[in-house]
């Protein structure tokens, strides 16, 4: 990583103004070497209408940090990211709180990327398993 851990996180939350991330309220937290860690909490906007958090606000959060993982180890000057494929398996409910998603790398390729989402709750169970890949394009010129 060229730029401070402080630096990092402040650019992946400025560049999240008027997106799905400041919908949902995703807020990255942590970054190392080789992972990123995104929170979201889960309150009635992100619930199924019998008060349980929605499946599909839970892949945003695994698309969203998986996808910012990518960026953060790239070269964003010559490429831009783009998401193939998610899985998502809902192991838990939850009704409240703040889900935590970690995206490490499987697979750092030049071209392609695979990340291990884990997202769990504050007590850090786990609540989805997903995985992610991704794809870096040249940008044209």
């Amino acid at each position: 990583m060229n730029f401070s851990k402080e630096e990092i996180l402040a650019r992946a939350n400025s560049v999240s103004k008027n997106t799905l991330m400041e919908t949902l309220n995703i807020e990255m937290v942590d970054v190392g070497e080789d992972y990123l860690i995104a929170k979201m909490p889960v309150n009635e906007r992100v619930h199924q209408p019998d008060g349980v958090l929605h499946g599909g606000a839970t892949a945003a959060l695994a698309e969203s940090v998986g996808s910012f993982a990518a960026h953060i180890f790239i070269d964003t000057e010559k490429y831009f990211v783009r998401g193939l494929e998610i899985t998502a398996n809902h192991l838990k409910s939850v009704t409240s709180g703040t889900i935590y998603a970690k995206a490490t790398f499987i697979h750092r390729g030049r071209t392609t990327q695979l990340f291990d989402i884990r997202v769990t709750d504050e007590e850090d169970k786990l609540v989805s398993y997903c995985k992610l890949s991704t794809i870096a394009l040249p940008k044209a010129k």
